[in-house]
């Protein structure tokens, strides 16, 4: 029974310190592979890699032996690669337990009133969600889609959402004289109701005027790497 549980270890265990980090690594490069398409001596050579015995153990085929010059020449080409992507998930794993909340991609559409209030009491606690009430025609709503769809790739934890006074359900208090109207909410809290929002901008306006005018309130969080952040940061290092 004590050898058992000795020599059985838990499916998701997430080693800590050096050389457990370097184990999970080799684990993500061997799932992430797309083992059918590698030859056998190479898909054998990182199964092994991927599964480091014990001190104590005499398999021949172990990876506590020294890589030969051949082997380090067979698997180093992707090497870099495979750590860029463990970087990356490690980075979005850390994100997620730190409770920094949910992603979103793009600019949402809502089709009615009670996918508005849906969207303002469910969202997670931590995420600022920004609404564009909107009407075809009007002056400034057209742009001001536009220039959410540009936040939207910025600011990816912050929930963007459009949706036209029609559909509101509400439609007699978003006549067109206050549109478009930039509604902020946050934990199921309005936090800024900004009625002809366009009266806030020059006439001939950007995404990143809308950026600064929300930015003045402090509505934004911290604008977070790009995606070529992670290429520059390689280059660096």
């Amino acid at each position: 029974m004590s050898d058992r549980i000795v020599d059985e270890e838990p499916a998701a265990v997430t080693h800590t310190g050096p050389k457990g980090v370097i184990n999970d690594w080799r684990k993500f490069k061997l799932e992430s592979m797309d083992q059918e398409a590698l030859p056998p001596n190479k898909r054998e050579l990182l199964r092994q890699m991927s599964s480091p015995h014990k001190p104590g153990d005499s398999c021949v085929g172990g990876f506590n032996r020294k890589m030969s010059a051949q082997e380090y020449e067979l698997i180093k080409e992707d090497d870099e690669k495979s750590l860029h992507k463990y970087r990356k998930q490690c980075m979005q794993e850390m994100h997620e337990r730190l409770s920094f909340g949910p992603k979103f991609e793009g600019v949402y559409d809502l089709d009615s009133g009670e996918a508005f209030l849906e969207v303002i009491e469910k969202e997670h606690r931590l995420t600022v969600v920004v609404v564009h009430i909107f009407k075809d025609g009007v002056q400034g709503c057209e742009v001001l889609n536009s220039c959410m769809d540009c936040l939207a790739t910025e600011y990816p934890s912050v929930k963007f959402c459009r949706i036209s006074a029609a559909a509101t359900g509400a439609g007699e208090r978003f006549s067109d004289d206050v549109l478009p109207a930039l509604l902020v909410y946050k934990a199921g809290e309005l936090l800024g109701n900004f009625l002809a929002v366009t009266q806030h901008f020059s006439e001939e306006f950007f995404a990143t005027d809308v950026e600064a005018f929300l930015n003045e309130y402090g509505l934004l969080p911290e604008k977070e790497c790009g995606p070529g952040a992670d290429e520059d940061e390689a280059d660096v290092e």
